[in-house]
C-alpha cells in the first residue's frame, strides 16, 4: 500500500518536500494555517499593487533547477539574474555604490577608497571559494545521525580552514581590505541574514563567494510568488491535497510514532509519515513538550533578527532608486553592536528597499511604484512592545525620501506595516525571529535541531531552524535531505 505523508506547513521547505515525495510515489497532504501557501515566500495584494511579503531575491539559483530536474519537470518560472546585484547608499557619502559580479567594474566603484581592490578581492574570494566547495558536500548537503557523525565529517574538511572558525566575518575582512566602505558592503550578506559580522564566524565569507563569483543573485520574472505558483501547479498534477486555513494544534503519538495531528476545528489528519515545516525547535517544545526546547531554553539560544516590514504603493516614478537597494547610516559598528539588545526602535535605522516595479511593471498601476522595505530589528525577547511602530515608519520614509530625492510620504496610495508581532503570529516565528536559529558554530550541522525527530520514528523536519539552515536555496537542499532520509527509512510502498 502507498505510504501517506502529512506535511505541516506550506512554506518553501514543505512545498519542495511535497513535490519530491509526490513524484516518488508517496500520497501527500499539506496542511497550512494561512489562507495562502508559501510561508514567508508569500504575496500581498492591495489597491492594485502586488508585493512579495518576504524574500525578494536569492543566491544559488541552480538549487531550484536541481529540484525540478530531480522530478523530470522543466522549471515552471523564469529566473532573472541581477546585474548589478544591488546598490548601497551610505549616509554622508556622495556615492551610491553599485555592486557587480564583474570585479573590474566593482573596482571602479571603489576607486580612490581601496587601492588594488581587484587583486585583493580575488585573493579574498579564492579563500571563500575554497571553503564553500570544501564544505558543500561534507557539511551542507549531508544528513548527520549524531554529533559524532557530524564531527567526523568536519574532520575531513581541510585543516587550512581551521583558523576561520576562530575569526569573525569582520576580522576576516580586515585581513584583506582597508576601506571601511568595502568591509561594510561585503558584510551586508551577514547583516541582512539576521546576524552581524562582528559575531558571525568568518567561514561565512563563503556567502561573498556565492554572491560575487559563484552564482550571483536571482529573482523571478513576475514576482517571487511565481515560485510557489509553479510548485502548486505540479503538486496539483500529482493529486496532492493542500488544506488551507487549517492550523494544527495537537499531535497524538503512540509507541514511538506520530499517529495523527489535529486542527483547531477538530479535523484529524492520519498518515504513515509526518513532516513539519514549522520552526523545528519551537515545534518540539510546544507540541512535543521536550524539556530541551522549553521557552526558557529557547530564549537562551541565538536567534536571527526580526523583520520590520513596510509595503508601500507610491504615486509617481522614483528615478533615484534601483530594484534592490541598501540604505545604511554612518555608524555601522555601533549600530551592529546595539541592534540585538535595544529595547527601543533603532535610531537612524539601516534598511533594505526592493522596488519590484522597476523589473516587474505589472506589480504596480501605471505611473506608480511598489516599495517593499525591510528593517532588521531586535526580536520580541528584547523588544516585545511595538506601539512605537509608526515612529520607525516615519523615520524610514523621511530618510528614504531625502536620499532618493522624492516626496514619498505625500505620495503614498496604500500602506501595510508588519511588526515582529505580526510576523510571529502569521508564520509561528519564535519571538518574531525572521530566519529562525542563527548560525553560530554551536548551532550548525548536528548542533542544530535535527531533521529527523530524536524520539518519534516517523516524524521529520524541514525549514530554516533545522539542517542545513536558513535561506531559500538552503531550505530547498533541506527538502532533498529529508526526502533521502524518508526513502531510506520508509519506502513509498
Amino acid at each position: 500500500m502507498t505510504k501517506s505523508v502529512v506535511i505541516i506547513g506550506a512554506g518553501l521547505g514543505g512545498l519542495s518536500t511535497a513535490l519530491r515525495l509526490s513524484y516518488k510515489g508517496y500520497k501527500v497532504t499539506v496542511v497550512e494555517k494561512q489562507p495562502t501557501p508559501g510561508g514567508r515566500l508569500n504575496i500581498l495584494k492591495q489597491d492594485g499593487f502586488t508585493f512579495d511579503i518576504g524574500p525578494s531575491f536569492f543566491s544559488m539559483g541552480y538549487e531550484f533547477k536541481e529540484l525540478f530536474e530531480s522530478i523530470g519537470e522543466p522549471i515552471p518560472f523564469e529566473l532573472n539574474e541581477l546585474d548589478p546585484l544591488y546598490t548601497v547608499n551610505i549616509a554622508g557619502s556622495d556615492r551610491v555604490f553599485k555592486i557587480y559580479k564583474d570585479l573590474a567594474k566593482l573596482a571602479e566603484e571603489f576607486r580612490g577608497l581601496e587601492d588594488d581592490f581587484e587583486a585583493k578581492a580575488k585573493k579574498y574570494l579564492l579563500g571563500a571559494k575554497e571553503i564553500f566547495h570544501d564544505t558543500e558536500y561534507r557539511i551542507i548537503k549531508k544528513n548527520f545521525n549524531s554529533i559524532l557523525h557530524f564531527l567526523a565529517s568536519m574532520a575531513t574538511v581541510p585543516v587550512k580552514h581551521l583558523p576561520k572558525m576562530f575569526r569573525t566575518f569582520w576580522q576576516e575582512l580586515e585581513r584583506h581590505f582597508d576601506s571601511e566602505e568595502v568591509k561594510i558592503i561585503f558584510s551586508l550578506v551577514a547583516f541582512f541574514l539576521g546576524a552581524t559580522p562582528f559575531n558571525t564566524p568568518s567561514v561565512y565569507n563563503l556567502l561573498n563567494y556565492t554572491e560575487l563569483q559563484h552564482d550571483g543573485y536571482w529573482n523571478v520574472k513576475g514576482g517571487m510568488y511565481k515560485i510557489v505558483e509553479g510548485i502548486l501547479g505540479l503538486l496539483d498534477k500529482k493529486g496532492v491535497q493542500i488544506k488551507l486555513n487549517t492550523e494544527i494544534v495537537r499531535v497524538e503519538q503512540s509507541n514511538g510514532s506520530v499517529k495523527t495531528v489535529i486542527s483547531s476545528t477538530g479535523e484529524r489528519f492520519d498518515a504513515d509519515l509526518f513532516v513539519v515545516n514549522a520552526d523545528a525547535a519551537w515545534f518540539r517544545g510546544k507540541f512535543l513538550s521536550r524539556a530541551k526546547y522549553t521557552p526558557e531554553k529557547l530564549d537562551k539560544l541565538e536567534w536571527t533578527l526580526a523583520p520590520f516590514t513596510i509595503y508601500l504603493g507610491v504615486k509617481g516614478k522614483i528615478n533615484g532608486i534601483q530594484h534592490h537597494n541598501y540604505f545604511l547610516g554612518n555608524n555601522f559598528r555601533a549600530y551592529a553592536d546595539t541592534i540585538f539588545r535595544s529595547s527601543v526602535a533603532p535610531e537612524k535605522p539601516y534598511y533594505y528597499v526592493n522596488v519590484a516595479s522597476k523589473s516587474n511593471p505589472e506589480s504596480a498601476p501605471e505611473g506608480c511604484e511598489n516599495l517593499f522595505i525591510l528593517c532588521p530589528v531586535p526580536d520580541l525577547r528584547v523588544k516585545p512592545d511595538w506601539s512605537d511602530a509608526d515612529k520607525l515608519v516615519d523615520e524610514i520614509l523621511e530618510d528614504l525620501g531625502q536620499r532618493v530625492g522624492y516626496d514619498i510620504k505625500n505620495n503614498i496610495l496604500t500602506k501595510v506595516v508588519y511588526t515582529p508581532n505580526e510576523w510571529e503570529k502569521m508564520f509561528n516565528l519564535y519571538r518574531g525571529s525572521g530566519l529562525g536559529l542563527a548560525h553560530g558554530l554551536n548551532q550548525i550541522g548536528a548542533f542544530r535541531p535535527s531533521n529527523k525527530d530524536e524520539k518519534l520514528n516517523n516524524l521529520y523536519y524541514v525549514g530554516a531552524s533545522t539542517t542545513p539552515g536558513t535561506g531559500l536555496p538552503i531550505v530547498v537542499i533541506g527538502s532533498k535531505l529529508i526526502t533521502e532520509r524518508i526513502e531510506n527509512e520508509h519506502s513509498a510502498v
